[in-house]
């Protein structure tokens, strides 16, 4: 199942379509949920809102290694990179992906900086103890094997080290069968839950540092993207074909409708290796 999940993922974010998309609706350097401030904030604006929030959370210095797994355009090591001098690498599955945040690295002089790998963060190419600090941003609901990814972000995590993420989850009291239209929308059988989460971590021995609750900005950014796509629509279906955003648009007011009855839930997970 991990291997034909990680495939499935791989070759969604290879398609031309979602490459154009994500390029044009997000703006090309994340692929994440934003924190909105207002009805009328950008979602590029939002998205970057929340790797500044991320960062904020953490402590890092020039000497500290980042791993930011399922990276997808690398904008948040980009931010790293540049605020803080830190050495970050991007461990995503995207080949497509990889090669945009490649040549954005270079563009903004910043390959000194970041290291882009692809690969599966369920198996992550790193030895123990690497890393100070283990990043990812609404990547791992797309494991089949999320057990296997905390395992791995533990090996590779450093004493001391932390790991931050977000992730779509969802509730922990969540009826059965009722995320099916979403589940299925993205070939998964489950979400992570943050009893999960918390279970898993502790589990490995980390400590839980905080968790933020944001879930209500999951349906802000799936209703501002929605209303981004049906602004423009005519343009969108051209770049990225009519079929992909019909399906895209049909996605997203799964995302809505789950959010706003209060099946799913997303935010900040920070913890600490011992």
């Amino acid at each position: 199942m991990t291997n034909t999940t990680v495939e499935i993922a791989r070759d969604y974010y290879n398609s031309e379509g979602a490459d154009r998309f994500y390029a044009q609706v997000w703006g090309g350097e994340d692929i994440h949920i934003g924190l909105y401030q207002g009805e009328e904030d950008p979602i590029f604006d939002a998205s970057h809102r929340t790797v500044e929030k991320m960062a904020s959370l953490v402590q890092l210095d020039k000497d500290s290694t980042v791993l930011d797994i399922g990276a997808g355009y690398g904008g948040s090591a980009r931010y790293l990179a540049k605020t803080v001098g830190c050495q970050v690498t991007c461990l995503n599955l995207s080949e497509v992906q990889n090669k945009r945040n490649r040549l954005l690295n270079q563009e903004q002089k910043l390959t000194q900086l970041i290291q882009v790998i692809d690969g599966s963060f369920e198996d992550i190419p790193a030895g123990d103890s690497s890393y100070d600090l283990v990043w990812s941003q609404d990547a791992i609901l797309h494991s089949g094997d999320r057990q296997k990814v905390m395992q791995e972000v533990h090996r590779v995590l450093k004493s001391g080290g932390e790991f931050i993420f977000t992730d779509i989850m969802q509730q922990g009291d969540c009826p059965s069968g009722v995320l099916k239209p979403v589940l299925n929308r993205i070939h998964l059988e489950t979400l992570g839950s943050l009893p999960f989460y918390r279970q898993a971590m502790t589990d490995l021995g980390l400590i839980e540092i905080q968790f933020l609750d944001f879930s209500d900005q999951l349906v802000n950014h799936y209703s501002h993207v929605l209303s981004e796509v049906n602004k423009r629509y005519k343009e969108v279906i051209t770049s990225c074909g009519q079929e992909y955003i019909d399906q895209m648009k049909v996605g997203l007011q799964y995302w809505i409708d789950a959010g706003k009855q209060g099946y799913l839930q997303w935010g900040i997970l920070h913890f600490r290796k011992p």
